[in-house]
């Protein structure tokens, strides 16, 4: 594998083509999950040049802090709590363009001001969420999830 990847350019659309590509290429030979968290974060975060991009991980009762590109995060999130914790309480990608609106949203940082949260589901379990902050308003949309969800299978399909 080459020392660093090629970072797409063109349309956003254009940008998760290349990234699919090579994310299934880093992820399918490997299945440690921190290894792959960890580079899938710094993938993403290069490529589109979000504000924070990484993992928690379910330990114990709690969302715990993984893998991240960006600034000091929140190193626990209870389940139910802020957009991180309903996507797993809910199993669902949480897309939030303004997190100011988000009821019980969890500042970690004043400079977030959008998100998107996709459950990783093994087993019928959540098992991890991919959160990624924008310091823009309205980042994320229907493509973002999409893509972001195949993002998340190809993951869980590489653990062990």
């Amino acid at each position: 594998m080459s020392e660093s990847l090629l970072i797409a350019e063109g349309t956003k659309a254009e940008k998760y083509e290349t990234l699919l590509v090579q994310i299934e290429g880093v992820v399918s030979g490997e299945s440690d999950e921190i290894a792959n968290m960890a580079n899938v974060s710094s993938m993403i975060h290069e490529t589109f040049g979000f504000w924070w991009t990484g993992f928690y991980r379910v330990l114990d009762g709690e969302l715990v802090l993984g893998p991240f590109q960006g600034p000091l995060a929140c190193t626990r999130i209870k389940k139910g709590r802020g957009v991180c914790g309903t996507a797993w309480q809910e199993a669902k990608t949480q897309v939030v363009p303004d997190v100011e609106l988000f009821p019980g949203h969890i500042a970690c940082s004043s400079a977030s001001k959008s998100e998107i949260v996709v459950p990783l589901i093994k087993g019928g379990e959540v098992v991890a969420v991919l959160d990624i902050d924008s310091a823009e308003l309205d980042t994320f949309d229907e493509e973002d999830k999409v893509n972001l969800e195949k993002v998340a299978s190809m993951l869980v399909k590489a653990w062990r």
